[in-house]
């Protein structure tokens, strides 16, 4: 990787930096736009303590289920979670701290972190337990809860395509938290179907820009499917 090629070719090149302790964003709406690769090289690396921020957890033995088997979350910051024995495991024995987020009020703290905007007002959760031990104030008559946003030490994301400056085109509904996570984080890591040269992709179709793009890594999916359902 050098000057504007932001593409590398090792994993172990695209985690550089990746330590203990840190805050990680993690791209993916179920199994759906996940980036395997990255997940797989922090389960390799061994890497503890980490707070992350993620839809979902992935299920079991999959996705983030192989950081949750080897024990690498301290905190999770999550709007689902119920396609993961072990996670319900974990949170219910007291080992991994679970912070429940409604799924807007959490797209909306990861967007807000990408647009420098430090928190915001929301309707959602008032009067629940989300909103205990933060600031209430009304507006309008109505009352709203103060939510923190997020900005991450790492985002790992999926995109379909990448061309050699980080310009990233993500394909249908594996967008979801992908693109704004890219916005929010010190590091962007993006693992990507296909790369391409400068100039190969449409400027009316790119949905993040790499200037927010820091590595750009070619990978192999699996794709695999959460819930097969089938008929006789």
């Amino acid at each position: 990787m050098s000057g504007f090629n932001k593409v590398v070719t090792s994993y172990e090149e695209a985690l550089a930096g990746f330590t203990d302790n840190m805050m990680v964003m993690v791209g993916g709406f179920g199994l759906c736009g996940i980036p395997e690769g990255l997940i797989g090289q922090v389960e390799k690396q061994g890497n503890k303590g980490l707070t992350c921020i993620s839809n979902n957890a992935g299920v079991d033995g999959f996705g983030l289920g192989l950081w949750l088997k080897q024990r690498q979350i301290k905190t999770i910051y999550a709007s689902y979670v119920g396609e993961n024995a072990l996670f319900e495991q974990l949170f219910l024995s007291g080992e991994m701290e679970v912070i429940l987020t409604p799924q807007g009020t959490l797209a909306e703290k990861i967007r807000a972190g990408g647009a420098g905007i430090p928190a915001f007002y929301t309707a959602t959760g008032y009067g629940t337990d989300v909103a205990k031990g933060k600031d209430i104030r009304e507006f309008k008559g109505k009352n709203y809860v103060l939510e923190e946003s997020f900005f991450a030490d790492f985002a790992l994301i999926k995109a379909w395509k990448a061309d050699t400056m980080g310009n990233l085109i993500f394909k249908n509904t594996a967008m979801n938290f992908n693109a704004d996570m890219a916005t929010a984080a010190k590091i962007t890591v993006v693992e990507v179907e296909e790369i391409v040269q400068l100039g190969e992709l449409d400027p009316n179709y790119i949905h993040v820009p790499g200037i927010y793009v820091d590595r750009v890594i070619k990978g192999v999916f699996e794709k695999r499917i959460e819930q097969r359902t089938v008929s006789n």
